[in-house]
């Protein structure tokens, strides 16, 4: 490890506020307005001709969070303005695939307008049977355009050419949340666009938006009324798990997963359902529900995940598995922990006759898109950004795939990427405490382009170790510095230790509550 200098509260609290340093947007009142972003008027005058002359509309989403909540978002909205002729369809996983598709829109039938949320900027054989049948077709999304644009009516996107919206990186719940903004406006209407904000906050953090500018206001702000909503799935959700208050790692760690459990397992519309529940009965039983397809996802990805660490190379730069039949829901986590326990990016397959399904992760800073982009001539499809994609290819080219993607790499420098890269730098034991515990909370949301602080110790002693979990997989140590002792914990530890070792630790800070004491405690990502 590098020698770096220990820092002080005074030091991190600079080193933290230097990260926010070139937002532009710093206040609620700040953020872009609807204006900002192209077609957005178009779609909505589009939108109000349609319920003014009550023509049949369709609300076309996504099975993950984002997708799910972008449509709760336009249908609560539609229901405060009094639609009656609206439905809500959300493509399942494992029969529709991802998105708006030409069967689809055959299944609707008889529909004027179709509105499409976090789904459809690559939609153009869709975007053409719409035409075929004198549909009009608005398309709100933030994926990346690709060359061609669907003919669509409307196409609202931030990332599109000629769209004057800031460049900052926004989910697809909060393009259909500006979407509500401008119809409101064209409406000539009040409508508290706050009341979204829960929700908001959840679509972001979910989705892995860069935590900074904007987003981190809306998130901040969201998170203050995820605990003062009165929305019942949120209220049961705090009742079952025994939550006194929300945190952001109750975003990332229950919430979000809770969501996402749904559309990974089952069908989507169920995640729907529990977030528009009208009555706490109503959201107890959809909860039931979600809580056992969650359990189902961990013991899931739990069983591919021993089965994707048999055989893996050393000599691999690249992770490549595939199993037959393994469960499309949960290849994407299995990647990740595939990436992280190796620390090399990762692709897991889900091989269905004449079909083989992938889901890539990487670390660090390496692009794994551009690395599966350079082979195309393999693959049926594919799609991302540089940390994770998503990518098909028929099952007799996955040998051959897994060999030329390694062998792409060959000169690539892949192995140079350490957490230890992300330290924020050495902290003094004794600066440990409640205190610091507030300075580092004041800067959350923690999450992209704004990781949580990650320090290091050294020359640390072990006092006292001790297995924990149902598989004796986590590690409890207490650990002692100078006169300061400090509680450990390290998830999926990868180094045994013992009682008098002097060890170098890696590890985040976290706040644990016990009896109303809130104290300090060490989250080991590293023994070095």
């Amino acid at each position: 490890m590098p020698n770096l200098s220990k820092l002080g509260k005074d030091e991190i609290r600079n080193l933290l506020q230097d990260r926010f340093s070139k937002d532009l947007h710093k206040k609620l009142s700040e953020i872009p307005k609807p204006c900002a972003l192209k077609d957005i008027y178009k779609g909505a005058n589009r939108i109000k001709d349609a319920i003014n002359r009550n023509e049949k509309i369709v609300i076309v989403g996504d099975y993950d969070v984002d997708g799910v909540i972008s449509c709760v978002i336009l249908a609560e909205f539609f229901d405060f303005l009094g639609v009656r002729n609206y439905r809500v369809r959300i493509p399942n996983r494992f029969k529709d695939g991802y998105g708006l598709n030409p069967e689809i829109i055959d299944e609707l039938g008889d529909v004027s307008l179709i509105i499409t949320v976090d789904n459809g900027i690559s939609a153009n054989e869709a975007a053409d049977e719409c035409i075929k049948k004198g549909i009009d077709l608005i398309i709100t999304d933030h994926h990346m355009p690709p060359p061609i644009l669907p003919n669509a009516y409307a196409i609202i996107n931030p990332k599109q050419d000629a769209c004057c919206f800031p460049n900052i990186e926004i989910c697809g719940a909060q393009v259909a949340w500006y979407l509500v903004g401008a119809i409101k406006e064209v409406c000539e209407i009040e409508y508290d666009m706050s009341k979204f904000l829960d929700l908001l906050s959840i679509a972001i953090i979910a989705d892995m938006m860069e935590l900074r500018d904007m987003n981190r206001i809306l998130v901040r702000l969201g998170i203050s009324k995820l605990n003062s909503t009165d929305r019942k799935a949120f209220m049961a959700i705090r009742d079952f798990y025994g939550k006194e208050r929300f945190e952001c790692d109750d975003i990332s760690f229950l919430i979000a997963p809770l969501i996402n459990s749904a559309g990974r397992m089952n069908d989507a519309i169920n995640s729907y359902n529990f977030l528009r529940s009208k009555d706490i009965n109503e959201a107890f039983d959809y909860l039931d529900m979600i809580v056992e397809f969650n359990n189902d996802r961990k013991e899931e990805e739990r069983h591919l995940f021993e089965s994707s660490l048999k055989d893996v190379s050393e000599d691999d730069h690249i992770i490549v598995k595939w199993g037959e039949e393994w469960h499309e829901g949960v290849i994407g986590i299995v990647a990740s922990r595939l990436a992280k326990h190796f620390k090399k990016p990762a692709i897991v397959f889900s091989v269905d006759k004449d079909r083989a399904k992938g889901s890539a992760r990487s670390v660090g800073k390496i692009d794994i898109l551009s690395l599966i982009a350079k082979q195309e001539h393999l693959l049926s499809s594919y799609g991302g950004h540089k940390g994770a994609a998503g990518l098909v290819c028929e099952p007799c080219n996955l040998e051959e795939f897994k060999l030329e993607i390694n062998k792409s790499c060959f000169l690539m420098d892949l192995h140079t990427h350490s957490i230890s890269d992300e330290l924020l730098g050495e902290i003094k034991a004794n600066e440990i405490d409640y205190d610091l515990l507030e300075i580092l909370e004041f800067y959350e949301p923690y999450g992209q382009k704004n990781p949580r602080p990650i320090f290091c110790l050294k020359n640390v002693f072990v006092k006292n170790e001790k297995l924990i979990g149902k598989d004796q997989n986590h590690l409890k140590l207490i650990l002692q510095k100078d006169d300061k002792i400090l509680e450990a914990l390290f998830f999926n530890h990868t180094r045994h230790v013992k009682i008098g070792e002097s060890i170098d630790i890696v590890f985040s800070i976290s706040k644990n509550s016990f009896r109303g004491l809130v104290t300090p405690q060490l989250m080991i990502k590293e023994i070095l």
